[in-house]
């Protein structure tokens, strides 16, 4: 018989044994388990050990992976470079370009017999089809631009993916020995240990468990936390929560087997079945709207009901499942501020220049009709037809030139930029949009313990039988009895998994594993000279009668363990003033018995725990209570059988103190400075602790967010409630506006208290400027406010899975100064994308002027289309990068944040920009009109259509692309600053960019000839070019001279807070059903949108940011397709209630919120190939993938 590693090939069960097993839950779990012999047979089926877990040789892991499957599900391919290409060509206004191309080169290959034609016209017609092939080629130019742009958007996407996704580790026990292995090599059969906060990465049976309780909502949709252990309900699937206790579990599904995965690939054929079907029915009709770019999320796609219909006839009609919708539609995020501004200006511009664009094509069109058919009455010739085609295409390009398609990359880039820089700067960034959010954030709620402290815990001093050393005490010290109680207390009243291991250099500190607090107190074990692993060595975790573990409630933790001569002993810990309150008795002076009274407490209050507190300490308590069977002492309780451990009122009290101590957790040096930055920046910082409020008051005061002479306030979680709640009961927003402005601290506060305060402040209108709120947090509870929060910051170090799932950025080094880098290079996204703006709306008003004031004057844009689309490619594609890639500087951090309100172009760049496009259209007009006097060279104005380039508009175009190079320069400065050149050399992206642009003009200047209807300048008109380019410098420093303050409020745009412009901008993420009609928009506006080039891929719907780093904590692919069968049940939902196809449904409402865990990039991926019925405006990506489970943690 074949064997691996010594024991036999043939596992004692097989895999759709074990994947049956998996499907039982409750009482049928525990027979189902029975039955098989129980979970130690079941261990032994799988030769792994409960307590020793797996050898961990190479063969054995190898065998296992094959014969069960490794615990990865297979992500889909990525994009190739050609259906990136694919999808940029699916722009409408390209479409309209290369259409209006392709007639233009027919055209000019088309020679009906024209008898009157000059035979001069002959020489000309050669080079006619020139221009045709000119627009092609730019045409193919950009759409390379924007598919390479995205094409490394998705590499870097990926790249990040990897490293989150190798960063979730768990813990297993291999050899004998508690391990971290990345969640991608877990295997069957591994023994894993399951603690609080974990997302559990593949399903299992439990061994054993302390007060286990899962949210297993994410599969079954069901809210309620479900109790776990061996003997209730012993099945744990991957995908769920663990949201209080801990408990070890044998791997017995991984991969496509556990429940998520087998999930998955039933969703993954349901969307392949759905596509195929749609695909069937489109064939008969045709379809009436324009394509949309494939990068386009769900949320953006419209469906109209018809469309919907013809699903309907397929009979997939799915189950409402009304709570969790209800839930998940209850609280979306907005969109970010910057987004919202963008999408609004991005329309009016669009709107704009179409309405200039059709405007120039029909007045070019009339003036030619009445010149050649009304004033020299000629008669219809086909020729003609290109003169059409012509005019067309210079309206076509007008509006290529005013719609700023430039704007989504701009943003795109320099977040990408930003994000990836950040990643040095300790800042793992979720949601893209966070990080530009993060620039405008007024306040930061900062949890203390690991955030502002160093979360390196140590006991300092202690309180035992009425002695209070501030130093060590030794073993000796303490009578024994008392001596052996306090270590054997600590050693098993704190999870196994908190364990102190020697440094990895001899002269280390030794690292702190698990719970801090705990480490603390094993570390004062360790000091006291006692091995604290041997005594767990002999009481292990399967000897526990009972465990309360730690919550926010309890705020203490309790084990009962059998004594060796019959009976129980509970033993616990926690916040002292809680345990004080249970306490009966207390080992008094040599170690005697005495009674605790009501005033000794507080005699203890008062000189032990508040001057420790005042120190800054943190002060445990340790107590213990017997339950023997026969004759009890005093401190005792007599049993006659066992008690009832769920009654833990009566369990936990009359107990004995044995002692108090206090932790030390010291502030980390860089934190007061870094507070201080966020000060003098304009950002309020506050404290919200569980801690005592002596203790916050201590730490707060040493950070500095207490400063002297200041006017705050500091509140316990009690006193808050009470201020902020009317005589209901219910909490008002105006009475928390009494409270926040000048709140600093909140001590001894729930988790609920957190999320109250972070909705107070981002609901409050009190001040100007709406608050913008950024809050950091480790634990599970955190989960409401973080997701509440405008941007959430979890622990990477401390956080547990649940917060960081809530997140939007995690701080891979737990520092509180890492949040001030992010507020840097957020104030910088937010620069860049205004400096570009600046430069951007420049260049849009001239070239839109000039090309329609041209078509009326001349019968002729003097910017041809083949200049127009270089201009463009200047000022959108290599200006986006040039001006999205400058480094933040330490003088951001000098000014106020900008707040919700705050306009998008202020008044400076207002000004900026309307004189510099006033000097340019005066220089260009200039030269229109008189340039050709001026310079003494051919007019290029009233020339036959198919005349040949002249040098007069030739100079035209070129001076034009030399003041927006220049301007360029001007527009690195957005806040009146005088020296624009400050800085220029520490961006090389910038000035190569800028030379690579002029030596590029050069070129098309002297060699384009026809195809981009120039003629070679000679070195003086070359000069004069150069001469009115460096002109905008020199009148940019005229235009610093005017004061702003003079200038018209008008003049800003983008004021008031973004929900005014998301109502028009949510097409896709509204729901349509439930908002009066009269606000939905309508049709045409939704089709314009549509065709309005790539802005509405990229920004409207905001979904560039989820296009791009959206990356969730979890297994990524386990459920891109779930969100998208998700959007579509929750469409079509609406429309049907409760029509069920059972399979389909079965299989929905299992996942009705695995969603929430997705990664976004794949899920986009699946999104673009789902033909347009699929999927139904009442899906919101965002909110389904990430801010979507409150009911989760609270």
């Amino acid at each position: 018989m074949a064997t691996i590693d010594g024991r036999p090939a043939q596992y004692g069960i097989s895999l759709k044994q074990l994947r049956e097993l998996m499907e039982h839950r409750g009482r049928e779990g525990v027979i189902k388990i029975a039955e098989i012999g129980g979970i130690h047979e079941l261990c032994k089926k799988l030769y792994t050990s409960p307590n020793e877990g797996l050898s961990g040789s190479k063969a054995d892991e190898e065998h296992r992976r094959e014969t069960f499957g490794s615990n990865v599900i297979p992500p889909k391919p990525p994009k190739t470079f050609l259906t990136l290409v694919w999808e940029a060509l699916q722009d409408v206004t390209l479409i309209i370009l290369e259409v209006a191309a392709l007639v233009s080169l027919g055209l000019s290959f088309y020679k009906p017999a024209d008898e009157d034609a000059p035979v001069l016209q002959e020489e000309e017609e050669h080079h006619g089809w020139i221009e045709g092939l000119a627009i092609l080629i730019s045409v193919i130019v950009v759409v390379i631009v924007t598919a390479f742009n995205d094409y490394s958007k998705e590499r870097q996407f990926r790249g990040l993916q990897n490293r989150i996704e190798g960063e979730h580790k768990f813990s297993v026990i291999r050899g004998g020995e508690v391990c971290q292995i990345s969640v991608g090599d877990i295997l069957v059969g591994d023994i894993a240990q399951v603690k609080y906060g974990d997302l559990l990465p593949a399903d299992g049976c439990l061994i054993q468990s302390n007060d286990l309780k899962v949210d297993e909502s994410s599969l079954t949709g069901e809210s309620d936390h479900v109790k776990k252990g061996p003997d209730v309900d012993p099945m744990v699937l991957s995908g769920t929560h663990v949201m209080e206790g801990s408990g070890k579990m044998v791997v017995t599904a991984v991969g496509v087997n556990s429940q998520a995965g087998i999930i998955f690939t039933l969703l993954g054929a349901a969307v392949d079945e759905q596509e195929a079907e749609i695909k069937k029915m489109k064939k008969g009709e045709s379809d009436g709207r324009s394509q949309i770019k494939g990068s386009q999320a769900p949320s953006q796609r419209q469906t109209t009901t018809s469309e919907v219909t013809k699903s309907e006839s397929e009979g997939n009609h799915l189950p409402q499942s009304s709570s969790s919708a209800a839930a998940e539609t209850g609280h979306k995020k907005e969109k970010s501020v910057l987004q919202a501004k963008l999408t609004k200006l991005a329309i009016q511009i669009g709107y704009a220049g179409s309405t200039i664009a059709v405007l120039t094509v029909i007045i070019l069109i009339i003036q030619f009709c009445i010149k050649t058919f009304v004033i020299d009455e000629r008669p219809w010739k086909n020729t003609y037809a290109n003169n059409l085609v012509k005019h067309l295409i210079i309206g076509v390009t007008v509006l290529v030139v005013a719609v700023p398609e430039g704007l989504p990359l701009a943003v795109t880039l320099s977040l990408a930029y930003s994000v990836k820089k950040m990643m040095k700067d300790n800042n793992l960034v979720r949601h893209l949009d966070a990080c530009e959010t993060m620039g405008n954030a007024t306040a930061i709620c900062s949890d203390k313990t690991g955030t502002l402290t160093t979360n390196r815990m140590t006991v300092v001093q202690s309180y035992i039988c009425e002695k209070l050393c501030k130093v060590l005490p030794t073993l000796s010290d303490i009578p024994q009895h008392v001596g052996n109680l306090i270590t054997m207390g600590i050693s098993v009243n704190s999870a196994y998994t908190s364990n102190i291991m020697a440094g990895h250099n001899p002269g280390d500190l030794p690292i702190q594993v698990g719970n801090k607090t705990e480490c603390a107190l094993l570390g004062f074990v360790q000091g006291l000279g006692v091995k604290y692993q041997s005594i767990r060595d002999e009481i292990t975790e399967d000897k526990f009668t009972r465990v309360y573990t730690f919550n926010s409630v309890r705020k203490s933790m309790g084990t009962v363990i059998p004594r060796p001569n019959g009976g129980y002993r509970l033993y616990t810990k926690g916040a002292s003033e809680i345990i004080m309150k249970k306490c009966a008795f207390i080992y008094g002076h040599e170690g005697t018995l005495e009674k605790f009274t009501r005033e000794m407490q507080e005699r203890l209050i008062r000189e032990v725990i508040e001057p420790m507190a005042c120190d800054g300490l943190r002060t445990i308590s340790v107590a213990y209570r017997d339950f023997v069977p026969g004759k009890a002492a005093i401190n005792e309780v007599h049993i006659d059988g066992e008690p009832n451990w769920d009654d833990e009122e009566n369990i936990m009290t009359n107990l004995t103190c044995l002692c108090v101590v206090g932790i030390e957790d010291p502030v980390r040096p860089e934190v007061p400075d870094a507070i201080r930055k966020c000060q003098r920046a304009g950002i309020t910082v506050r404290m919200v602790t569980g801690d005592n409020i002596n203790t916050a008051r201590s730490i707060a005061s040493k950070c500095g967010i207490l400063r002297p002479n200041d006017d705050f306030l500091i509140l316990e979680g009690k006193e808050f409630n009470r201020r902020i709640r009317d005589s209901n009961g219910d909490i008002q927003q105006h009475l928390i506006d009494k409270v926040w402005p000048k709140l600093r601290v909140l001590a001894r506060s729930s988790p609920t208290d957190k999320y109250t305060l972070v909705k107070g402040i981002i609901d409050s209108t009190v001040s100007e400027n709406r608050e913008v709120v950024a809050v950091t947090g480790d634990g599970t509870n955190d989960g409401p406010a973080l997701k509440k929060a405008d941007v959430g910051f979890a622990m990477g170090i401390a956080g547990t899975d649940v917060a960081k799932e809530a997140s939007d950025i995690i701080l891979t080094d737990d520092n509180f100064s890492s949040i001030v880098k992010a507020v840097m290079w957020g104030r910088n996204v937010y620069d860049s994308i205004a400096k570009f703006l600046q430069f951007q709306l420049t260049v849009n008003v001239v070239a839109v002027i000039v090309a329609f004031i041209g078509a009326c004057a001349v019968q002729d844009s003097p910017l041809k289309a083949v200049q127009m689309l270089w201009v463009n490619l200047i000022m959108d594609t290599l200006a986006s990068l040039a001006l999205a890639t400058e480094f933040p500087t330490p003088d951001l951090l000098l000014r106020k944040p900008y707040g919700r309100t705050k306009p998008l172009i202020s008044r400076t760049m207002m000004k900026n920009i309307l004189g510099q496009a006033l000097y340019q259209l005066i220089i260009i007009f200039g030269l229109l009109f008189v340039g050709d006097v001026i310079l003494d060279i051919e007019s290029g104005r009233g020339q036959e259509l198919n005349a040949g380039p002249t040098q007069h508009f030739t100079i035209i175009f070129n001076t034009f692309v030399m003041m927006t190079l220049f301007n360029e320069i001007n527009a690195r400065k957005i806040h009146g600053q005088r020296n624009v050149i400050e800085g220029l050399l520490t961006n090389p992206i910038f000035y190569t960019i800028w030379i690579f642009t002029m030596i590029s003009q050069v070129l098309i200047i002297q060699y384009g000839k026809m195809a981009f209807s120039t003629k070679a300048l000679s070195l003086d008109q070359w000069l004069w070019c150069i001469f009115f380019g460096i002109g905008t410098l020199v009148w940019g420093q005229l235009i610093t001279s005017v004061p702003t303050r003079k200038l018209p409020k008008i003049l800003s745009w983008g004021r008031g807070h973004p929900e005014e412009y998301t109502d028009g901008m949510n097409l896709g993420e509204e729901r349509f059903d439930s908002i009066d009609s009269d606000k939905k928009p309508r049709a045409g506006q939704i089709l314009w949108i549509r065709g309005l080039t790539r802005l509405q891929t990229q920004v409207i719907g905001g979904e560039l940011q989820e296009r791009l780093i959206p990356v969730p904590y979890s297994k990524s692919n386990t459920d891109q397709a779930i969100r998208v069968v998700n959007a579509f049940r929750q469409g079509l939902d609406a429309r049907y209630g409760d029509h069920t196809n059972t399979s389909l449904a079965e299989v929905l409402r299992k996942q009705t919120s695995l969603s929430k865990r997705l990664s976004e990039t794949s899920s986009i991926e699946y999104a673009d190939n789902i033909p347009d019925e699929l999927t139904i405006p009442e899906i919101d990506v965002e909110r389904l993938s990430s801010h979507s489970h409150t009911e989760t943690a609270v």
